[in-house]
């Protein structure tokens, strides 16, 4: 690997400052709109119709959110014989962020042998390097059947206010929307962040007249198809994606398999590597599955020892080890690198990332669009073999707003370009649900509508 020159460093930082100045916003969170604020937060998975009785009960512990913490908390009470208590959450499964996002081409960044949990007690084997969303759903769908965890669920569920807790009675009191009154000794909190989409707040994004929505709530009824399946409805439509996060980055190629044309938005470009997926050896596996579970068990009890070491007062003084800062081997002991050799490791590895866009895009012009120009983590770094390539295919154009977003969404079309000087998009002509002409937008991702 070529160590970059100090010149080269200088005047990528140079580019960097310059691209971050054209980025920032002064509204912060205030650039961001809620999905209910635009009648975009049905649950497309879940019956409308369902309703239930309130419950009115006491239990021991009660779990807010049925992702992987919610349902691992569950588990591990199961284990331990405790039996008498609730897992509460607004979906209608188990899956936390993989229940709401099923969008085309939705995979883990994470390899599945390390991100599943609980691989080794279920013998499970993931079908791939990448589990795909609806194998990890599956997957949370079995360990919900196999532990009775739907035993204890209830769905479609949210608290109404914060968890009130009787200093006299020793009890968190639980009231939710469904009337439900809930007593309980413990009260879990295992929310995550993932599932909460949020939309750009992009001037007139209410008076667009095609079909919207968000990609955690992917309307199948429109495009066809499903999370496993082609979409087969939408040969005849023009796409409009804003965003260019780890999310657009997934569902851009399904997309130019399926449109007549699509249009993707960008605000900053992602870095993206290549993610060389492929399928899980069986004979690998099980060894794999053993190594885990040995090298789990040590790291675990290491932990531990070092936990009631600090709480002792005597804190262990851990060697650091090699990762992705570049920290570097002296002797028997490995040591941080200094600010140089983070700088010169860090600028080479955004410049291979820059690399693999030449190499792969062919249209000069947009090649350039596509280069990243911060440090890599600035925005969430990303992993796709199909990403790229798409945009060599002639229905597939990028729309680069040269870090300034999309200004405003009219009934018609999106409009983009520097402040004071829009510039239009001739070609996303908009017309109502079902027209031969018709757009969808989507907004990719939380991190994606706002960052891409």
């Amino acid at each position: 690997m070529t160590t970059p020159e100090p010149s080269a460093i200088e005047s990528a930082k140079e580019r960097y400052e310059a691209e971050r100045a054209k980025r920032l916003r002064s509204e912060g969170l205030a650039q961001y709109e809620s999905l209910r604020d635009h009648d975009l937060d049905r649950d497309p998975w879940a019956d409308p119709d369902f309703t239930r009785d309130p419950v009115v009960e006491d239990v021991q512990v009660v779990v807010l959110g049925g992702g992987w913490a919610g349902m691992l908390a569950g588990i591990n009470l199961v284990k331990r014989g405790i039996t008498n208590f609730r897992i509460i959450d607004k979906a209608a499964d188990f899956g936390g962020t993989w229940y709401w996002n099923r969008y085309p081409g939705c995979m883990c960044d994470v390899e599945s042998y390390i991100y599943l949990p609980l691989l080794e007690e279920t013998g499970y084997m993931p079908t791939k390097k990448y589990a795909s969303a609806s194998e990890i759903f599956g997957y949370a769908q079995l360990l919900g059947r196999n532990y009775g965890m739907y035993d204890h669920a209830l769905f479609q569920t949210e608290v109404e206010s914060y968890a009130v807790w009787d200093d006299d009675a020793h009890r968190w009191h639980i009231t939710t929307q469904r009337g439900d009154k809930i007593r309980t000794q413990f009260f879990v909190t295992a929310g995550g962040v993932m599932h909460k989409a949020k939309l750009p707040g992009i001037p007139g994004i209410r008076d667009f007249t095609g079909n919207a929505f968000h990609t955690t709530r992917w309307d199948y009824e429109y495009t066809g198809g499903g999370p496993t399946e082609p979409m087969d409805q939408l040969a005849d439509k023009v796409v409009g994606i804003i965003g260019t996060g780890a999310t657009a980055v997934q569902a851009v190629p399904k997309l130019a398999e399926a449109a007549k044309q699509v249009y993707v938005f960008q605000r900053t470009p992602s870095n993206v590597g290549e993610r060389n997926q492929q399928a899980t050896d069986p004979e690998w596996f099980p060894r794999c599955r053993r190594s885990r579970a040995g090298s789990r068990s040590a790291s675990t009890t290491s932990r531990r020892h070092d936990h009631r070491q600090a709480a002792r007062g005597r804190p262990r003084r851990r060697r650091v080890g090699p990762g992705p800062q570049g920290s570097t081997r002296s002797g028997s002991r490995r040591t941080m690198p200094s600010d140089a050799e983070l700088e010169r490791s860090t600028s080479s590895r955004c410049r291979r990332f820059r690399d693999r866009i030449d190499a792969v895009v062919e249209d000069q012009t947009t090649a350039e669009k596509l280069k990243p120009w911060y440090k890599v983590s600035c925005k969430r770094p990303c992993f796709h073999d199909d990403y790229l390539p798409s945009f060599n295919l002639p229905n597939v154009t990028l729309v680069d707003t040269d870090g300034h977003g999309v200004d405003r969404i009219t009934a018609r079309r999106a409009d983009r370009g520097r402040p004071g000087v829009p510039r239009r998009h001739p070609d996303l002509r908009v017309g109502l649900r079902g027209h031969s002409r018709s757009t969808r937008t989507a907004s990719a991702s939380t991190r994606s509508a706002v960052a891409g």
